[in-house]
């Protein structure tokens, strides 16, 4: 568990309750942080069951949880596999609606006042698709940025490629690159080349050269990602190379693939600063400009924006 504590006295809870990790913050009557917490009690570990005592538990040493208190919590909570389903909004969506549209779990021998905030989905046949979480960071975004209109990509283990008018979501779409990273570092025949330390001077290299075929033949992924294990074999590539190569092609392809989404307009990239620079690095090539916004700050930006509408 992680904390840190600033001054003030938390007036209501943010939670980001995500698939592996659960995070809370106290926010105190102007707005600021007066603690957070932190766990590794995603969705993924529990039952059910579980959820009341793991809320109660983490805020056990920061609040009075038999005191009235507001809870907003957005994420995998709110999953069909979560503590309790909160049905998705529509796209196109107006994410001022998202509190109101929230659910209301019962947490047995305390004050506090659970809201799980909903997803939002496309349901047109061939385009289906769902996002929990993103949809916060993106109305959090739009407190940051007020006014904001056009693409904004979202890279992740499911990277998230939106289009916003102010506080409206009109579409997406989702791409699994970083899971199939992992998945074909760790369990295909590529894996044989990248074994061992994978950061080192050579990963620069092999991510621009994979992101360079990635945007340019996206249709062609298949086909060149065996590149990684025969460079390896014939080409005496490294591991970080190879580990470079196989992040810059996938990440190459996916922007490759979605090209006919760009605009010419600054792209935001929310999520992590490491992840974020790698895409953009990416989306230079093909002359976009972006602007990095940290996952963090847009999720308690959207969460604040939430509660006030």
């Amino acid at each position: 568990m992680g904390e840190w504590i600033l001054a003030g006295q938390a007036a209501w809870i943010a939670v980001d309750w995500g698939t592996s990790n659960l995070r809370a913050w106290g926010i105190d009557v102007k707005g600021e942080i007066a603690f957070a917490r932190s766990s590794d009690q995603g969705m993924g570990k529990l039952t059910r069951d579980a959820y009341p005592g793991v809320l109660t538990g983490l805020l056990s040493d920061a609040i009075d949880s038999a005191a009235p208190m507001d809870v907003l919590i957005c994420g995998m909570a709110g999953a069909r596999q979560g503590w309790l389903e909160a049905p998705y909004l529509d796209a196109p969506a107006d994410l001022r609606s998202l509190a109101a549209r929230g659910v209301s779990p019962v947490v047995p021998g305390s004050g506090l006042a659970a809201t799980i905030l909903p997803g939002v989905c496309v349901r047109t046949a061939g385009a289906e698709d769902v996002m929990r979480g993103e949809e916060t960071q993106l109305l959090g975004l739009h407190a940051l940025q007020p006014g904001f209109a056009g693409l904004v990509v979202m890279p992740g283990t499911h990277s998230k490629w939106a289009t916003l008018e102010g506080e409206r979501i009109t579409r997406f779409s989702t791409a699994m690159t970083g899971e199939l990273f992992e998945v074909l570092r760790t369990h295909s025949v590529l894996r044989h080349s990248l074994q061992g330390e994978l950061d080192g001077p050579d990963r620069a290299e092999g991510f621009g050269a994979g992101a360079a075929q990635g945007i340019d033949a996206p249709q062609r992924l298949t086909a060149t990602l065996f590149k990684v294990r025969a460079g390896s074999l014939l080409a005496g590539r490294s591991a970080p190379w190879c580990a470079g190569f196989l992040s810059g092609l996938l990440i190459g392809a996916e922007i490759g693939g979605q090209r006919d989404w760009l605009s010419g307009t600054e792209i935001p990239l929310v999520g992590s600063t490491g992840l974020c620079t790698l895409y953009a690095q990416a989306f230079a090539m093909l002359g976009a400009s972006t602007r990095i916004v940290d996952a963090t700050d847009a999720t308690l930006a959207g969460l604040k924006a939430a509660r006030a509408a």
